[in-house]
């Protein structure tokens, strides 16, 4: 199986064009997804959460306060790396089971953070997708409602733009309308499918 690790800055489109792959009944992991399961109320991961960063950090109904925690992590770049030293070796745990599980031709792997993680030894191909940082400020104010400083501390902790396109296999200009985004998307699929038949 031909495994894509989908990437990007934040609010460049990534969760757009996964569920557009997954129109195409492709396989999605999301690492995101699985480190929002592992910091559900009752997990283990909760608990060294709190006794890492303190238990205000933690609502009285057990639930992880992810902005609070958000807010931290960005302005703390020791912090941020305490959090991830806990929870990317249990994400890459989690990505590795559900791809054993898989037998499709080829599946995406969307790793906001795949060069930050070394996640790479998961994937076979880099697919990022590409988007002005202008785009991204506006999209994630739109969507988080947070403050722009906050926003230009995710996008400064962050792989640079540059870096990002000169480590890509194949790139997705998310810079117009959905229709654009969706046409590029196929063509993709078709070449992952035509890549994985040719494996």
């Amino acid at each position: 199986m031909l495994r894509i690790g989908l990437t990007g800055g934040i609010a460049s489109g990534k969760s757009e064009a996964a569920r557009l792959f997954a129109s195409f009944n492709t396989p999605i992991i999301d690492a995101d997804e699985i480190a929002h399961q592992l910091t559900q109320a009752g997990q283990t991961t909760l608990t060294r959460i709190s006794q890492c960063f303190g238990k205000e950090y933690i609502h009285s109904n057990g639930t992880l306060d992810r902005s609070r925690l958000r807010t931290l992590i960005f302005a703390d770049n020791n912090k941020r790396q305490q959090l991830e030293a806990i929870l990317h070796p249990l994400i890459h745990q989690g990505m590795s089971e559900q791809l054993a599980r898989l037998h499709d031709p080829y599946c995406i792997l969307v790793i906001p953070l795949l060069f930050e993680t070394g996640f790479t030894d998961l994937i076979d191909r880099i697919l990022v997708i590409d988007t002005p940082e202008q785009n991204q400020r506006q999209r994630a104010s739109q969507r988080d409602k947070t403050s722009t400083a906050s926003i230009q501390a995710i996008i400064d902790s962050q792989t640079t733009r540059q870096e990002r396109i000169s480590k890509a296999d194949d790139i997705i200009y998310n810079d117009a309308n959905l229709e654009h985004l969706y046409q590029q998307v196929e063509i993709l699929d078709n070449k992952y499918r035509d890549l994985a038949r040719a494996r």
